[in-house]
C-alpha cells in the first residue's frame, strides 16, 4: 500500500473523533447554561436596602438636617448577598423651618425594575421659648406703692410671639414669669425685688388660737402689729375683717391684712373658737306632773297668786317682764318661796325684741340683771316672747331658728307649753275663770307631762289656779317648777 493511502485512512479517523469531542463539549455547555438558569431562577435575586438610622428619625426644628443615606446590594436565596452597592435615587426633602412629618423615599433598578423604600423624619420642636425681661431683673420698690410691671416679651421659634401667653406668679419675693409653647416647651424667667419698703410680717398679741365660752360679752381682741423686715411700723395700715359672735358656739376667723396700692394683700388669721355652755340632759319626771308656768308678772294680781300657791304647797314657774317695777317684789318673795324665775321678756314688744339677735340679748339681759337684784342668784330658764314657734318674728327670716339654737349655746333651755288656758287671747280665749279652769283640766286629761300656759296678770286667770290645784291633786298628779333639765316642751319653729 502506497504512503498516500495511509495517510488518507489516517486523516479520515481523526476528523470522525474530533466531531465527536465537539459534540461532547455542546452538550456539557448547553447542561452548564441549563443549569445557571436554573440556579438563577432558584436565588431569585433581588435589591436589599439598608437604611442607616433606621426607617423613622426625628431632628430638631430649625437645625441643618443631613440624611443618614441608604445603600443596596443584590441578594438571592441561592448566592446570599452580593458586596457590589447597587446606585440609589433619593427623592422628597425634609424642611426643618417647619415642625412635622416628611417622607424621604429612595429607588434603585434592576433588571428592568425599580424597586423602593421609605423613610420617615418627625421635625420636631425642641426648643424652649425665650423670654425676655425688659428694664431690669433687679428692680426697687416700696411695698406699699406696690411693683407696676416694666414689661416682657416672649418668642418662640415655632410659634412666634406668645407673650400674650405668659404668665406672672409671685413666689415669695420673686416674680416667676413662664410661657409654654405648642410642643409643649416650657421657659421661665424671674425678677428679684430689691426693697426700699418691705412686705409687712404680722405679729399677733396673745395666742393665735383662743377659746372662749360662750356669752354676752364681747369678744375683746388682743389685736395684732405690723412692720417690714427693715423695722417700719405699718400697725396703723392693718385691717381686720371678721367678727366673733360671743353667744353662739362656733369657730371664728379674723384677719388681720394689709392691702398696698395696687391690690397686692399680706394677711396673717387669728381663730376664735366659742365653746356653748353645758346643759344638762332632760329628766322625765316620775309619775304625772304639772308644770305650772305664769308669763308677763309679775302685776298686781302675782302677790294673790303666791298666797295661793304657798296654801297648797305647790311651786310654780315665772317668766317675768320688766312692764311694773311696782311689783318686782313678787320676784324675789316667788324666788324665796322656791319658785322657779326665767326670762320672759324686759318690754315685749316684738318689732324690737326680734329686729335682731343683738335687740334680742339686749332685752334678755335686762329681765336677767332685774332677776338677779330681786333675788340674789341667776336663772337658766327662758320663755321666748309668742313661743318659739311664733310667726310675729317673720318680718326677720330666720332670727327664731338662730335664737333657739343661740340661748342653749348660752346654757339656758327654753320653755314652750302643751297646755294653754286661754287667758290672753287666741284659740280657746276666756275672760271667765271657770273657763280657764276647764281649758286646763281638758288640756292636761290626756298628758303624763302638763307645762301649762297662764298669765299672772289676769285676775280671772289667777281665780282659777286654785281649783285647778285641786283637780290637779284630786287626779294624783304632782306640781313641779321648771329647771334646766325639766322635759322640754319645744313647739316646732316657724321661722
Amino acid at each position: 500500500m502506497s504512503t498516500e493511502t495511509e495517510n488518507s485512512i489516517h486523516t479520515a479517523g481523526g476528523g470522525e473523533q474530533g466531531s465527536r469531542l465537539q459534540k461532547r463539549l455542546l452538550a456539557a455547555l448547553g447542561a452548564a447554561f441549563i443549569l445557571a438558569a436554573v440556579l438563577f431562577l432558584a436565588d431569585a435575586r433581588r435589591p436589599q436596602f439598608y437604611m442607616l438610622a433606621g426607617k423613622e428619625i426625628e431632628t430638631a426644628l430649625g437645625e441643618p438636617f443631613e440624611d443618614p443615606g441608604v445603600y443596596a446590594v443584590l441578594t438571592g436565596r441561592v448566592f446570599g448577598e452580593g458586596k457590589r452597592r447597587l446606585p440609589v435615587r433619593t427623592d422628597g426633602a425634609v424642611d426643618t423651618s417647619r415642625p412635622g412629618s416628611y417622607e424621604l423615599a429612595y429607588a434603585t433598578e434592576y433588571l428592568g425594575r425599580e424597586y423602593r423604600c421609605t423613610r420617615r423624619v418627625q421635625v420636631a420642636d425642641k426648643t424652649a421659648p425665650v423670654i425676655t425681661l425688659q428694664n431690669r431683673e433687679e428692680y426697687y420698690v416700696n411695698w406699699l406703692e406696690g411693683y407696676e410691671e416694666e414689661g416682657f416679651t416672649a418668642w418662640d421659634n415655632a410659634d412666634g410671639d406668645l407673650t400674650g401667653r405668659v404668665t406672672a406668679v409671685r413666689r415669695g419675693e420673686s416674680i416667676v414669669y413662664s410661657v409654654s409653647d405648642a410642643a409643649g416647651n416650657t421657659a421661665t424667667a424671674e425678677r428679684v425685688p430689691v426693697y426700699t419698703v418691705g412686705p409687712p410680717e404680722f405679729r399677733l398679741n396673745g395666742e393665735t388660737d383662743v377659746r372662749i365660752t360662750a356669752g354676752f360679752l364681747p369678744y375683746e381682741d388682743p389685736g395684732c402689729t405690723a412692720s417690714d423686715r427693715y423695722g417700719h411700723d405699718m400697725t396703723d395700715r392693718i385691717r381686720v375683717q371678721g367678727e366673733v359672735i360671743p353667744w353662739r358656739a362656733g369657730t371664728y376667723e379674723l384677719v388681720y391684712s394689709i392691702t398696698n396700692r395696687t391690690g397686692e394683700m399680706v394677711y396673717t388669721v387669728r381663730r376664735v373658737t366659742v365653746d356653748a355652755v353645758p346643759t344638762p340632759d332632760p329628766v322625765e319626771p316620775e309619775g304625772k306632773t304639772i308644770y305650772l308656768t305664769f308669763d308677763d308678772g309679775p302685776g298686781r294680781y302675782t302677790d294673790k297668786l303666791l298666797d295661793v300657791l304657798d296654801k297648797y304647797g305647790v311651786k310654780a314657774t315665772f317668766f317675768v317682764t320688766c312692764d311694773q317695777p311696782d311689783y318686782f317684789s313678787c320676784i324675789a318673795r316667788a324666788h324665796e318661796a322656791g319658785h322657779a324665775i326665767g326670762v320672759h321678756s324686759a318690754s315685749h314688744v316684738y318689732d324690737e325684741i326680734y329686729s335682731s339677735e343683738e335687740a334680742f340679748f339686749a332685752d334678755f339681759r335686762k329681765v336677767l340683771d332685774m332677776i338677779a337684784e330681786q333675788t340674789g342668784e341667776t336663772t337658766a330658764i327662758c320663755r321666748f316672747p309668742g313661743g318659739s314657734d311664733n310667726t310675729v318674728s317673720s318680718f326677720n327670716p330666720g332670727i327664731m331658728t338662730r335664737l333657739a339654737s343661740d340661748v342653749r349655746d348660752l346654757g339656758y333651755q327654753y320653755f314652750d307649753w302643751n297646755v294653754y288656758s286661754g287667758d290672753a287671747g287666741g284659740k280657746g280665749a276666756t275672760t271667765e275663770s271657770d273657763t280657764v279652769f276647764q281649758n286646763v283640766t281638758e288640756g292636761i286629761a290626756d298628758k303624763k307631762v302638763a307645762v301649762v300656759l297662764q298669765h299672772d296678770i289676769k285676775s280671772y286667770s289667777v281665780d282659777a289656779v286654785e281649783s285647778i290645784i285641786l283637780w290637779g291633786l284630786e287626779n294624783g298628779y304632782t306640781f313641779l317648777p321648771l329647771d334646766p333639765a325639766s322635759p322640754t316642751v319645744h313647739e316646732k319653729i316657724a321661722n
